[in-house]
């Protein structure tokens, strides 16, 4: 199956990083969307991949359930790479 539209959550840390490096170096994939909160990270990543067409950036919290099903819209693959920094304890 060819994934022509993927989507990666937390896509602005050091593992959606690397994935985006390797899908946009290494893959035909069409449309690489990088979903996450922080939208400094996401300029810098603009800037990283010099504003590479392929790659678009959404942001949003995971735990928001319409935005997260919004930014799934016709996408083939998602790598769920979001998390929460600091988990407190119970």
């Amino acid at each position: 199956m060819k994934f022509e539209t993927i989507l990666i959550t937390g896509g602005t840390g050091s593992f959606g990083n690397q994935i985006t490096y390797h899908l946009l170096n290494h893959t035909d994939t069409k449309k690489v969307i990088i979903y996450s909160r922080d939208e400094f990270k996401q300029y810098k990543m603009a800037l990283k991949y010099k504003h590479n067409p392929r790659l678009k950036f959404m942001l949003g919290d995971v735990r928001d359930e319409k935005r997260l099903v919004e930014a799934m819209h016709e996408v083939d693959l998602v790598y769920h790479a979001a998390a929460l920094k600091q988990v407190p304890a119970c």
